[in-house]
C-alpha cells in the first residue's frame, strides 16, 4: 500500500475550553474569593491564577 492509497486527515481544529464569558466570571469570583480571604498563601495563588486569566482575557472593565 502506498502513502497515496490513504486520505490525508488533518487534526480537527482546537476549541476554547472556557469563553471569554467564563473567564470574566472566573476573574470576578477569584477577586472576590481574594476580598473574604485573609490566608497571605492563599492570596498570593489567588492573584496569580487572576493574572494567568488576564494575559488570555483582557479585562474590558
Amino acid at each position: 500500500m502506498s502513502d497515496t492509497d490513504t486520505p490525508k486527515t488533518e487534526p480537527a481544529r482546537a476549541r476554547a475550553l472556557l469563553s471569554t464569558a467564563d473567564m470574566k466570571l472566573l476573574r470576578r469570583a477569584l477577586e472576590s474569593h481574594a476580598r473574604a480571604t485573609e490566608d497571605r498563601e492563599e492570596i498570593a495563588k489567588i492573584n496569580a491564577l487572576h493574572h494567568r486569566l488576564g494575559t488570555y482575557v483582557p479585562s474590558a472593565d
